[in-house]
């Protein structure tokens, strides 16, 4: 029980971290005033980065050692959506991640260099649907947890 519970929690503390990071993505791209930084959007992406693999680590670790069998989950169509739908949103954000890093190459290369504002118009959308479909994974997860889609 307190391994399921354990699990549970930092599944949740992961997520929320993943969201946190995206969120913090989405509002530096959205600031008129001062450009973001370039070496600071690349850090807070590894932060993106760890928070997805801790993500998918304590969701299988929910899988093999929750209260819940395995076969629970496998067997539902709903698991496989929000599996796809990580998936997903992790493709996405390879566009943003070598935006980033191409940024800061440029910037550290010219002190002076400044994000063109289209780039940063696109990239700030390409995140936005990236948080915007992460909202959808809590609503997949409590389908999932109530069995709806569940053939076993």
């Amino acid at each position: 029980m307190w391994i399921d519970t354990l699990l549970a929690y930092a599944h949740y503390a992961s997520i929320l971290f993943l969201a946190g990071y995206l969120l913090c993505e989405y509002l530096l791209l959205r600031r008129r005033d001062t450009p973001p930084d370039p070496a600071f959007l690349a850090r807070i992406d590894i932060g993106y980065f760890i928070a997805a693999i801790a993500v998918l680590a304590s969701g299988a670790g929910r899988l093999f050692f929750g209260t819940k069998p395995a076969a629970f989950f496998l067997g539902n169509p709903v698991f496989h959506a929000k599996i796809s739908l990580f998936v997903l949103i992790g493709l996405l954000s390879i566009a943003p991640t070598r935006a980033f890093l191409r940024w800061r190459r440029l910037q550290r290369e010219d002190t002076g260099w400044r994000i063109p504002a289209d780039q940063q118009r696109r990239v700030r959308l390409l995140v936005l649907v990236e948080l915007h479909l992460v909202a959808l994974l809590p609503l997949l997860a409590a389908l999932m947890a109530r069995g709806i889609g569940y053939r076993g």
